[in-house]
């Protein structure tokens, strides 16, 4: 919990200042007179004033936001002598460029991030298929348990994050995929992939999953690997190292049938048979119960013992050049950014389904997990939460840079500004869209947490 609430305002304190500092910078190089520039709201914590305009730069105590300040006629009495440096005084051009400004900061920031990224090395898992679900998409296809995925439309796929990401934009357009695999035996086969009817956002859920495919994973024992403080198996006894040998009189040959006998036993007391040390031992031990999905889950708090081993020969380093991962962070935000937008216009049209927003919980998971797994992960999350935040910002919906842009090319079109009352009463209806939104994105949150 802490690695991801710090990991969040570390992301959340980039990616503002990068947004702010694009109108900031672009408002200061057409000479409009900036007054403030705050990162967060609320009360300062640090504040300094600075420059010949006097600009207060300040830190505020609520990290999730900040605003730049300019100086404008509608916001309080401007000395005559310095009207021509009010926002409101200038042209629709400049006006606009200075609202652009922030989103195309945040796309910026995105190819700054994956270039990076890339140059320090993204570590990835090679796409290979664990199981494949009878009836399914894949298995139709012809596509079987230990093959790997080397291209997907004649364009390599490294990695499984590569991998979905290619899969998803081809779901998108609905149409038949051609797959180039490696078999177990070395051999490269060729499949089609039948995404013309899939239908990989109508819910939420695994996207690979929903194409019938699962990921390899490697075989792991039913033996204690860590325990969390507090929990089932630690109040009851169970020790880091304790090998599962039967549930109930049931015997367990892997990690994956220990989690699932658990799962299906919330509040209730199990005999099991543990190794330690060459020791049979028996144990009672009672589950504890979560949610997920609205279902009522068993739970005891302890995690795996994994072979390194199996996991080595299956991960691999992608790293480029300075030029070659500045080309790459160029093609990968505008990849992601069209992948964006076609997700969106899905959850308008009906066919992406509404349970795929996420909201600040989820976000700081995100976060939190990319940041445990090292710089690079961090830097692909950053990117991936500033393309959005670009194209959110972007959106015609007043309150945000999108609706004012809006304003201004209706501006350009009339020949005149709207009307104060018509603005105010777009800003009331911008608030409660953005209030609606974020009120369904914690729902989302917190129905994945609790169910």
């Amino acid at each position: 919990m802490l690695i991801n609430i710090l990991a969040f305002i570390v992301a959340v304190s980039v990616l503002v200042t990068f947004h702010e500092y694009g109108h900031y910078w672009v408002a200061r190089k057409l000479g409009v007179k900036v007054l403030r520039f705050s990162i967060g709201f609320g009360k300062p914590l640090w504040k300094r004033v600075a420059g010949a305009d006097r600009t207060e730069y300040v830190i505020a105590a609520i990290p999730l936001g900040g605003y730049v300040k300019m100086l404008d006629e509608r916001e309080g009495e401007v000395d005559p002598h310095e009207l021509g440096r009010a926002f409101n005084r200038q042209t629709v051009s400049k006006r606009i460029a200075i609202v652009a400004a922030g989103p195309f900061f945040n796309f910026i920031l995105a190819i700054l991030a994956y270039w990076f990224m890339f140059m320090l090395g993204v570590n990835g898992i090679k796409p290979v298929i664990g199981n494949v679900t009878p009836n399914s998409i894949a298995a139709e296809a012809g596509v079987l348990s230990g093959e790997q995925i080397l291209k997907i439309d004649g364009q390599p796929t490294p990695t499984w994050e590569i991998t979905s990401i290619k899969l998803l934009q081809h779901a998108l357009k609905h149409e038949r995929l051609n797959v180039e695999l490696r078999d177990p035996q070395g051999r490269t086969v060729q499949r089609i992939l039948d995404l013309r009817n899939s239908q990989i956002l109508s819910d939420n859920g695994d996207m690979l999953g929903k194409l019938g495919i699962s990921p390899w994973r490697p075989l792991v024992l039913p033996v204690i690997g860590g325990l969390v403080e507090g929990e089932a198996a630690q109040r009851d006894g169970v020790l880091v190292g304790d090998r599962i040998l039967t549930a109930n009189g049931e015997a367990l040959r892997s990690w994956n049938e220990w989690v699932d006998f658990v799962r299906a036993r919330p509040a209730q007391t199990l005999v099991i048979k543990i190794d330690r040390n060459g020791k049979p031992i028996t144990l009672k031990l009672r589950t504890d119960t979560q949610y997920e999905d609205g279902r009522k889950l068993g739970r005891i708090g302890a995690y795996p013992r994994i072979d390194r081993e199996q996991l080595s020969g299956m991960r691999v380093e992608v790293r480029f050049g300075p030029i070659e991962s500045l080309m790459r962070a160029l093609s990968k935000t505008q990849e992601l950014t069209v992948l964006t937008l076609k997700v969106m216009w899905g959850l308008v049209t009906g066919e992406a389904s509404l349970k795929n927003i996420s909201g600040p919980v989820t976000i700081a998971e995100f976060a939190g997990m990319s940041a445990v797994l090292g710089l690079s992960s961090f830097l692909g999350a950053l990117a991936i939460f500033s393309i959005s935040i670009g194209i959110l910002n972007l959106l015609p919906v007043p309150v945000l840079d999108g609706g004012h842009l809006l304003y201004y090319f209706i501006e350009l079109i009339k020949g005149s500004p709207i009307s104060e009352m018509t603005e105010a009463v777009c800003q009331r209806v911008g608030v409660a869209m953005l209030a609606s939104l974020m009120a369904l994105a914690f729902y989302n949150d917190f129905t994945r947490l609790f169910g």
